[in-house]
This record gives C-alpha cells, sequence and structure tokens, in this order.
C-alpha cells in the first residue's frame, strides 16, 4: 500500500538533532525539540550550553532562491552590527539544508541564538530601544533591493482581498467594509509622494513574538520570513499596530509609541509624508496578515478562521480607523 499524501510534517526532533550533529561542528550531548508550529517550523538545538535556533520552513512556502535572499539580507545586517539573529553555515560552509520530508523536499536554515526573552508588554525605555534598533536596520537597508516580494498595492491588498472573499461569507457587512476600505486603500496608495518616503527592505513582522529583550534592554530581531522590498514606514506602522494591540491603555499606548519614535529618529529622520501614511498603511498590514491566514487555513484550523473571528478581527479595525480619524 502507498503511503497517504501528507500536506505538513512534524519531523522527529531527536532525529532532527543527529541530522544537524552530521552537519555542523556541535557537540556533545545535542537536544532537540520542537520550539514552535505554524507557517515554519522552529526547533531549539542545545549542545552543552550553546543554543541555537533550525527554522524549517514548510513544503513549497518560500524557493531556495527566496531564502538565499532572506540570508544574504541577514548577513549584511549582522556586518553592519544590527542587532538579529544570524544564519550559520555548516562545515561545508553551507547555510540551506535540504529535507526530504513525508511532503516533499523542504528546507532548513540555522540560526543564532537571540539572548534575551519574548515580552509582551514593553517598557517605555524598551519602546525607545526597538525604535533605535528598527532605524538602524532600515538604515542599513534604505534602497537595497532583494529577490522578493515587492509590497505594493496588489500584493497587500488586492491579492489578500481574494483570499479572504475565498473563506468568509460575502454577502455580509463585514466583506462589504473590507471591499470599500481596501478598495479606498488602493487610491490612497496612488497619491503617495514617493520622493519623499524611504523604499528599501522591510521586515514586515517586526513584533513581540519575533524580538528577544535583554535584562539591560538590549533588542535583538530575529524570523525575517516575511522580509522584502517597500516603504520602510510599513514596519512602523506594523510596530504601531501591535502596540495598539497589545497596550489597551491609552495613555500607556502613546506614550510608549512617543518613546518608539524618539528612538528611531536619534538615528533617522522621518519625513512629514511618512508620518501621514503610517495609519493608513497600518491598515494595508490588517488586510495583508488576514489574507495570510485564509492562504495558509490548514497550518491553524478552522477554530481561527471563522466568522466570529472576522467579525472581530474587523471591528478591531473599526476602532484603529475611528482612533487615527481616517475613512470617516
Amino acid at each position: 500500500m502507498n503511503p497517504f499524501p501528507v500536506y505538513d510534517s512534524r519531523l522527529s526532533a531527536s532525529h532532527l538533532g543527529l541530522f544537524l550533529q552530521e552537519k555542523y561542528p556541535l557537540k556533545d550531548p545535542i537536544l532537540c525539540r520542537i520550539l514552535k508550529t505554524g507557517i515554519n517550523h522552529s526547533y531549539l538545538l542545545k549542545d552543552g550550553v550553546n543554543r541555537k535556533i533550525f527554522r524549517l520552513y514548510s513544503y513549497n512556502w518560500r524557493t531556495k532562491r527566496e531564502i538565499e535572499e532572506e540570508l544574504r539580507l541577514l548577513s549584511l545586517l549582522h556586518e553592519s552590527g544590527v542587532p538579529i539573529s544570524y544564519p550559520i553555515a555548516d562545515a561545508t560552509g553551507n547555510f540551506i539544508q535540504e529535507i526530504i520530508a513525508p511532503e516533499g523536499l523542504r528546507f532548513g536554515v540555522l540560526f543564532s541564538f537571540a539572548e534575551g526573552e519574548k515580552i509582551r508588554n514593553f517598557t517605555d525605555d524598551m519602546s525607545y530601544n526597538i525604535g533605535v534598533a528598527m532605524a538602524r536596520f532600515h538604515q542599513t537597508t534604505q534602497d537595497l533591493a532583494l529577490e522578493r516580494v515587492t509590497y505594493n498595492e496588489e500584493t497587500l491588498l488586492l491579492s489578500p482581498l481574494q483570499r479572504i472573499k475565498t473563506s468568509f461569507a460575502a454577502d455580509s457587512a463585514t466583506m462589504a467594509f473590507v471591499e470599500s476600505t481596501t478598495h479606498s486603500l488602493v487610491e490612497k496608495m496612488k497619491e503617495i509622494r514617493s520622493d519623499q518616503v524611504r523604499f528599501g527592505t522591510v521586515h514586515l513582522d517586526i513584533w513581540f513574538d519575533n524580538m528577544h529583550v535583554t535584562p539591560d534592554g538590549g533588542v535583538t530581531f530575529f524570523d525575517f520570513d516575511f522580509c522584502g522590498n517597500g516603504w520602510q514606514a510599513l514596519d512602523l506602522a506594523y510596530f504601531n499596530v501591535q502596540l495598539f494591540n497589545t497596550e489597551p491603555d491609552p495613555d500607556e499606548y502613546q506614550r510608549k509609541l512617543q518613546r518608539f519614535l524618539e528612538g528611531y529618529e536619534t538615528v533617522t529622520l522621518l519625513s512629514p509624508e511618512e508620518k501621514r501614511l503610517i495609519p493608513y498603511l497600518a491598515v494595508c498590514l490588517w488586510f495583508f496578515y488576514l489574507g495570510v491566514q485564509c492562504q495558509r487555513f490548514d497550518d491553524w484550523g478552522n477554530l481561527f478562521i471563522s466568522e466570529d473571528y472576522f467579525k472581530r478581527f474587523i471591528e478591531l479595525i473599526r476602532k484603529w480607523c475611528t482612533k487615527q480619524a481616517i475613512f470617516e
């Protein structure tokens, strides 16, 4: 009997540890355990007191060329002193491992471990330091082009809209809001004064789950899986969104946001046009990631993607639009 086709598999952590021990100069004993599942799978690797992270990309999620470009970016950032988790080559100098999983060929990369821990609620000083680190990243990558996705009206709005429409009721008031707001945002994007907005490489996923903070406030970014080309103000918009989601107190939110921006502008100044765009780009990113959730439905299951979730998600966007006085 032939094996039944597999959509996605979770590799044995113990066997993966042995595989990595053959590839990298690691010490005995090796401890490998699953750390996080989702679109990709992350494994924690320990040899003695040393820790590393092995990311196993999902089948057909990223091409080898896209991963190579991600690693090219990370190498540049590491060499420039930007605080990031960087890729580690194996004993033969290769950065990308090829693993034949039950579903097919998957790629994997070993990364340095970011010291510190994930902190959901930032202090004012942490917000400031995140702003500094993000600005250093943007300063290093302004005008840099990657052979990866470019974030624009099509990739941020129109393609996600088509995915969203296949997952939720087409005739609901919630969907009507999504459609009308999407088309309004497309028109807003056409008004952008490009000469006043920096373009380059963006992370597009900088939030508490993708950074570690040390006790002395040092910040290290990781998980550049969504990196690509775009307006660098997108990263500021995304941080703004995540702060809005995690800080319920309006005064605390405003103070931490101000500290973040102060930290950012110690490195590079934001133009008035970039500041004007941030509230609109934030809504673009909400729609983009809702589209990703629909695209990768099988990674989370139907309890996550439901009509009730859809309504709550959109109500949060409505609340943001009201606070920012846009689309009134």
